[in-house]
């Protein structure tokens, strides 16, 4: 039997929901979920928060499962009920859900993970509970009680579930080491993660390339120095002061990179990076490089090319070092669990707009026209 704080399972919950339209969520009244696997356990969620990765979906640009489906990989909340196989946690107890869930590791062949709130079959964490399978394996502990959180601390720890594991990620895939200077390519949440990532272990400078003033505000704040790309070429603004161009630079934009006019180019901050990282520099690539087909999930799937053009040329005459994907935030959740516990990172810096779940279709508006860094979404 499965051990539950819940009164009667089959209810309803408000949950955001994404329906296959572009630019169109909707927050609906879906079923509660409930153990289907004894491995599994149910998170009440106390906060979640509207990602960049997000906005591909809204945009409908990625994707190729099935609609509809509740949205949203970046949760934390506390445990209401585990199957009788869940040895490590207990109800009650503090967790982030990451975004990337993990099976048990049994079956043969590579491992596969899959996403909540990407239509595969996991719930999305922008609602009142998900179901979280292999629990043990995929959960993260907090050290906190329902009796101890607040929303400034939730905001810190929720973003354990996704862009503080990215962008801290980002750069150790450059090979970044203490003392190196780092161009940082995007000042949304993974970008300004990033920053904070770099400061904590000790970058020398650091550069924000961006077009939205408010998110060059925030970078500045956060450390670094803000490079806007509208106003001038990044490149020639950044080797200024770095005439032999930075040693580390990382891309937190990805396919839907923007030049100078604010049109689509998916090549250019991939060949920005090359030009302004130095010889033996290296790169780490986070931002979702991922167009595919048009599909029912994606109606505007192939609005957006599956490739892009670099210069090998540059790459291989200067010996980059590239490393590229999908972050598995379970690998640092740990490491950054403890930095947030102990007071030496503060991903709150971001300053986002706290919002309930109703009010979640007009901030996925507003967070797409960058009126805002970041969205929290609470649960009160």
């Amino acid at each position: 039997m499965a051990v539950s704080a819940f009164g009667v399972f089959g209810e309803t919950m408000r949950a955001v929901v994404f329906s296959g339209i572009p630019y169109n969520m909707t927050v609906q009244d879906v079923p509660v979920p409930t153990i289907l696997n004894q491995t599994d356990a149910i998170v009440k969620i106390t906060t979640a928060a509207i990602c960049g990765s997000d906005l591909h979906y809204y945009h409908g640009v990625l994707g190729g499962g099935e609609v509809p489906f509740t949205v949203g990989h970046e949760g934390v909340g506390y445990i209401a009920e585990i199957g009788e196989a869940v040895t490590r946690f207990e109800v009650g107890d503090y967790v982030v859900i990451p975004d990337s869930i993990s099976h048990s590791g049994l079956e043969m062949g590579p491992p596969t993970d899959a996403n909540p709130g990407a239509g595969g079959g996991i719930g999305g964490l922008q609602a009142e509970y998900a179901r979280i399978p292999w629990a043990d394996k995929n959960l993260v502990p907090i050290p906190l009680t329902r009796n101890t959180t607040n929303h400034t601390i939730e905001q810190d720890f929720v973003t354990v579930s996704d862009i503080f594991a990215t962008g801290w990620s980002a750069l150790s895939w450059s090979g970044f080491v203490p003392g190196d200077t780092v161009a940082v390519f995007g000042a949304g949440p993974v970008g300004l993660l990033a920053i904070h990532s770099a400061v904590i272990r000790g970058a020398s400078r650091i550069y924000a390339v961006d077009h939205v003033q408010q998110r060059l505000d925030v970078a500045a704040t956060a450390g670094a120095i803000p490079i806007n790309f509208v106003t001038s070429d990044p490149v020639a603004q950044i080797l200024q002061h770095e005439p032999n161009g930075v040693i580390r630079s990382i891309d937190a934009v990805g396919m839907e990179s923007l030049n100078a006019d604010l049109e689509v180019d998916s090549d250019i901050v991939l060949q920005q990076a090359l030009q302004i990282t130095r010889r033996e520099g290296g790169v780490g690539i986070v931002g979702v490089y991922q167009a595919g087909p048009n599909s029912q999930m994606a109606q505007r799937g192939s609005t957006l090319s599956p490739n892009a053009s670099l210069s090998m040329t540059e790459l291989w005459g200067k010996g980059i070092q590239i490393h590229a994907g999908p972050v598995d935030p379970k690998d640092n959740a740990p490491e950054l669990v403890r930095l947030i516990a102990d007071g030496k990172a503060r991903p709150s810096f971001l300053n986002g707009v706290e919002i309930g779940i109703e009010e979640s279709p007009d901030y996925y508006r507003r967070f797409d026209h960058q009126q805002e860094v970041k969205v929290f979404i609470h649960f009160d």
